[in-house]
């Protein structure tokens, strides 16, 4: 059941801004308030069955979010369909039942007396008369003025001037973006939604409304920025003399708010104790009147100094009818009377302790009153709602201390709950009451760690409660020690279960900070599991937020952790996080490379791609079915060559296909054009001229076309080199010999032969060629086309630039007796590591 409020209502089942306001159920004094029976309490904490994961969906931006409290949240960009509708403005209607929501609850208890707001006219005209001119205006004046007062007032005042209204904003710990979105959801109806920034300062320039904005904690640029944001709005805001006044160019008119007079602070005392003041109090008032400075405050917290001192000499039929004398004020009878002259025997309090009445009327409380200042303390001013207070104190009437600490004026409003009032806090730490504060914060910790992962609590509850949450943290986290086997670190649950409320509420400001508070816990009790979720939420926020360099950082420290802990769900996660941070950052980040590798362990070879020019790269499938033919691909002059195993480089497969057919069209042109050749007679055909085994390479430095270096040339010299031809292998393909030694039968002495790869290693017959090579009659042509060799040598009037190019492959034919001809042609090569120059080809087609 509902921890807050008995009944149905489920996480998600509500509708609108009807889920904020059912937290605060006394609030405006619309509806009665309802105590939960007090078994279901204990029923609540003693639940064991574990409750369903709860996740959101919201667009942030051009993002679709996914909060998921398991795994990490995931994002990706919006898809079309899931866009929601562009947000619409609310009515009257809905704009006066947001205002209900978010104003403070009503105090449960008997009704108190309204004090009015004196010596305050004037003030109050002139700050409606600014902003109906469309001014802004700053209301300057110190804690416990009466600045909140003369606020609310001057919001009535205005709630016709504008289109929109009136918009009631807190700026306690709140930044200038924090505000322009709280503005954006006072405005607009867009459940589940928070824009971008381009898009949120678009929407909110459209705004034509009255702002009242209190507690503002900045001024100087970020006024500028959010004056800048809003044209159409008229601000007024409330500040202390100790924040950043507006700059010169802000146009901000300043409002001063002084101290009452001292007949103003006699009025209060009377109207607070319901009488008028005697002659002894009438000067201890004049005395608080000079040391106060006329603070409204003071005077409240002293009126309910003289109430307690005349509760406290209540007549002697009171204590009769009680029997006893009553320990506690709250056990006195509401009809009990009280001897005046009697009361005159208690002195009143001192000037010292009228100036610090905290101590003092807190003494003077129910013991439901203390304990809940006690967590007011150790939560860092913040009091818990009235609605957690049974579970927190352990009394089901305990609700009703709000009322009692409203009442004296040791609490104020801030926003939607209420905290300890100005100089409160500083003076119950002096009193003790900070002597236990872990204890009280550890207790806080755990009910709100319960409160905030039940199933009827719904995200905007959770934010409602975000300061005390994030006080308890603040308390802590510093404390984290490893938890015991089995157990879990309480800060760490907490934050666990906050995190993803706030984030769901669209509190990102206090998700980031339970984020971080939540990871150095995480840290410090060693669970590097949940590091790592804290770590991965951060990354995703960062992302939302646009701060890309800080979303890499977070995310690639949370992949680190989760694959320490082989974590693949949770690795996959941050992995496609930080692709989308990659793509909108437009940069390649070297850790998501280094996965995606060894995710893939084909990705390397698939990526490997042969230098321009290509590599002799052999393919055994084609082999099989090309007669062993092995296919060489020229390597530009001046380009590396990457090498692997053996010296090749084995291209992608995608690549295979490809080259294979090339290998293909190659033999069967080289078969067409051999026959071609072959099938005339012509004297003057210069495949005739060629010998058995000619070099179609550019020799080395030389200029010319031999592979061998070049002969003198004398009479009769055509430059060419010959080379002892091999017996067929058992394929049936020609080799040259690889023996270094010069043959016997070569042309000249100081030649070398070039050594060959695909020989077949052994000594084959020898025999002589059966022509011998010549000259071609004609100009030599460098086409492939047109010249089937290059086996001579340029003339001495031909530039080194008119010899064959590198990269034509020339098919040659015989008719000797050196072997039979086969109609396949068979390229031999010769690897770059075996001695040819890079930049030519080897490639000899028999």
């Amino acid at each position: 059941m509902d921890p807050i409020n008995p009944g149905p209502e489920a996480y998600g089942q509500d509708d609108g801004d009807a889920s904020r306001s059912s937290l605060f159920e006394t609030g405006g004094g619309a509806a009665p308030r309802q105590r939960p029976p007090r078994e279901s309490l204990t029923n609540d904490f003693g639940q064991s069955t574990p409750t369903a994961v709860r996740t959101a969906r919201l667009v942030s931006g051009d993002f679709l979010l996914t909060v998921n409290p398991v795994d990490g949240s995931e994002i990706e960009p919006c898809p079309p369909t899931e866009r929601p509708a562009a947000p619409e403005k609310r009515t009257a209607a809905e704009r006066a039942e947001y205002e209900r929501a978010v104003r403070p609850p009503v105090p449960p208890g008997p009704a108190r007396t309204e004090l009015p707001l004196l010596e305050r006219q004037d003030d109050r005209e002139r700050l409606v008369r600014l902003l109906a001119r469309g001014r802004s205006v700053r209301l300057t004046g110190p804690a416990g003025s009466g600045r909140t007062a003369l606020l609310d007032l001057v919001a009535d005042d205005c709630s016709d001037l504008a289109p929109d209204g009136v918009v009631r904003l807190s700026g306690f710990h709140r930044t200038p973006e924090d505000l322009l979105h709280d503005l954006f959801g006072a405005v607009y109806r867009a459940p589940s939604q928070r824009p971008g920034h381009d898009e949120l300062l678009r929407l909110v320039s459209e705004i034509g409304a009255v702002v009242v904005l209190d507690d503002i904690e900045f001024g100087g640029a970020g006024l500028d920025e959010l004056l800048d944001a809003t044209p159409e709005c008229a601000f007024l805001f409330g500040a202390t003399p100790e924040v950043p006044a507006p700059t010169a160019d802000s146009g901000v008119e300043e409002v001063l708010l002084s101290g009452l007079e001292r007949a103003g602070g006699v009025d209060i005392l009377e109207r607070a104790v319901g009488r008028v003041l005697t002659e002894e109090e009438a000067n201890w008032a004049g005395d608080l009147w000079f040391e106060s400075e006329g603070l409204p405050l003071r005077f409240v917290q002293a009126g309910a100094l003289l109430r307690q001192r005349d509760q406290l000499k209540a007549t002697t039929g009171a204590v009769d009818e009680l029997g006893v004398f009553a320990s506690d004020l709250s056990e006195l009878p509401a009809d009990a009377t009280f001897d005046t002259e009697a009361a005159e025997e208690v002195p009143l309090p001192s000037l010292g302790e009228a100036a610090a009445p905290a101590p003092l009327l807190a003494a003077r409380l129910s013991a439901s009153a203390r304990a809940t200042l006690r967590f007011a303390v150790a939560l860092g001013g913040e009091v818990p709602h009235q609605a957690h207070l049974p579970a927190l104190v352990g009394d089901t009437h305990a609700d009703a201390a709000l009322g009692e600490l409203a009442g004296c004026g040791l609490v104020s409003p801030v926003g939607s709950r209420y905290r300890l009032a100005a100089g409160v806090l500083q003076q119950l730490e002096a009193a003790g009451y900070a002597d236990d504060i872990e204890p009280q914060a550890l207790t806080a910790a755990q009910h709100y760690s319960w409160w905030a992962g039940h199933p009827s609590v719904t995200p905007d509850r959770v934010c409602a409660e975000a300061d005390a949450v994030l006080a308890a943290l603040a308390v802590v986290v510093p404390a984290t020690v490893p938890p015991a086997e089995d157990e879990e670190s309480l800060p760490v649950r907490l934050a666990r279960t906050a995190a993803p409320a706030f984030a769901a509420g669209l509190h990102w400001s206090a998700w980031e900070r339970t984020l971080r508070a939540g990871a150095e816990a995480a840290r410090l009790s060693g669970e590097v599991g949940e590091q790592a979720y804290f770590h991965h939420e951060l990354g995703i926020l960062a992302l939302c937020e646009g701060r890309l360099d800080d979303s890499q950082a977070e995310l690639e420290a949370s992949i680190g952790l989760r694959g320490a802990l082989s974590d693949k769900r949770g690795t996959t996660a941050g992995r496609r996080a930080l692709a989308l941070v990659a793509d909108r950052s437009g940069k390649v980040i070297p850790s998501l490379a280094a996965m995606a590798a060894d995710e893939i362990p084909d990705a390397r070879h698939e990526e490997s791609i042969s230098p321009a020019g290509g590599v002799t790269t052999p393919f055994p499938a084609v082999h099989s079915s090309l007669s062993d033919t092995v296919v060489t691909r020229r390597v530009p002059e001046h380009t590396p060559v990457a090498r692997s195993g053996g010296g090749l480089v084995h291209m992608a497969r995608r690549n295979l296909v490809a080259v294979s057919a090339g290998v293909l069209l190659t033999a069967v042109l080289g078969t067409v054009v051999g026959l071609g050749m072959t099938s005339h007679d012509n004297a003057d055909n210069p495949a005739d001229n060629v010998s058995v085994n000619p070099s179609v390479s550019e020799g080395t430095g030389d200029g010319g076309l031999g592979a061998d270096p070049k002969q003198s040339q004398g009479s009769g010299d055509t430059g060419m080199t010959k080379t002892k031809p091999t017996d067929p292998g058992p394929d049936g393909t020609l080799g040259t010999s690889d023996d270094p030694t010069p043959p016997a039968d070569t042309v000249s002495p100081s030649e070398s032969p070039t050594p060959t790869k695909g020989s077949s290693g052994g000594g084959g017959s020898s025999h002589k060629p059966t022509s011998t090579p010549t000259k071609p009659t004609g100009s030599p042509s460098h086409s492939a086309s047109s010249t089937p060799s290059h086996s001579a040598s340029p003339s001495a009037s031909e530039s080194p630039s008119d010899s064959a190019s590198p990269s034509e492959s020339t098919p040659a034919t015989t008719d000797s007796a050196s072997g039979p001809t086969s109609d396949t042609p068979t390229v031999v090569t010769s690897s770059a590591s075996e001695g040819v120059t890079p930049g030519t080809s080897t490639g000899t087609v028999i």
